[in-house]
């Protein structure tokens, strides 16, 4: 039977967070298993209670949640994290990315939107909210870089990198490759180990720049 996702919602606002509580509550294979009020608080009960999904608002007292994310994927890197914030400005949205978070999602988000963004986390995928995703790519408008053989890809680690930047979930991949999700999943931590960076989004997101895929 398959486990249910744990989840950690992180939120300064104690309204915001019962009510998040409320609405994943009654998602079958969800669990709730803390809350914090501000980063360092996730820090502390992510160490303790190693949840799949750390739900990270983004301006919080104490400690933001771009430092909680950096110093949870520094101590605990197994843990992914989903950003839900009202924010959408550059200074936040490439600053959660580079910290190491593979989805961001904004709270006008349906309640649909944020179970499915959560369920893709858990599983290691990428999920951007499409107003973050269409400025990821404005940002990206400048003459691409040729790409090199950095990071010594192969042939098939390439193939692979592309399908991730259109946005293909592991399974999908294994499913265009005719392989194994072992296969896929192997293929996807040789990459982000070879390209130096720590989630699939940066590796969506590096393959974009270098015009491995069209931008559309």
């Amino acid at each position: 039977m398959k486990k249910n996702i744990r989840i950690l919602v992180v939120d300064d606002h104690i309204v915001v967070r019962k009510g998040l509580i409320a609405v994943l509550e009654t998602e079958p294979g969800f669990e709730i298993v803390g809350e914090a009020g501000n980063g360092a608080e996730a820090i502390q009960l992510t160490c303790q209670l190693l949840p799949d999904v750390v739900l990270m608002d983004v301006i919080m007292p104490v400690m933001d949640g771009i430092e909680a994310t950096r110093q949870i994927k520094r101590t605990c890197p197994v843990v992914n994290i989903l950003i839900l914030t009202s924010v959408s400005s550059n200074d936040k949205v490439f600053p959660c990315l580079n910290a190491g978070a593979i989805g961001y999602l904004l709270k006008d988000s349906t309640p649909d939107d944020l179970i499915r963004a959560i369920r893709r986390v858990a599983e290691g995928e990428g999920s951007l909210d499409p107003g973050v995703t269409r400025l990821v790519l404005e940002q990206m408008h400048s003459p691409a870089a040729p790409f090199s053989a950095e990071g010594d890809l192969t042939e098939r680690e390439l193939e692979v990198l592309k399908l991730m930047a259109r946005g293909l979930s592991n399974a999908e991949i294994a499913r265009d490759m005719v392989v194994s999700n072992a296969t896929v999943h192997t293929h996807v931590s040789r990459i982000l180990t070879k390209l130096n960076l720590s989630s699939r989004t940066q590796a969506a997101l590096y393959a974009i720049k270098r015009g491995l895929v069209p931008l559309d």
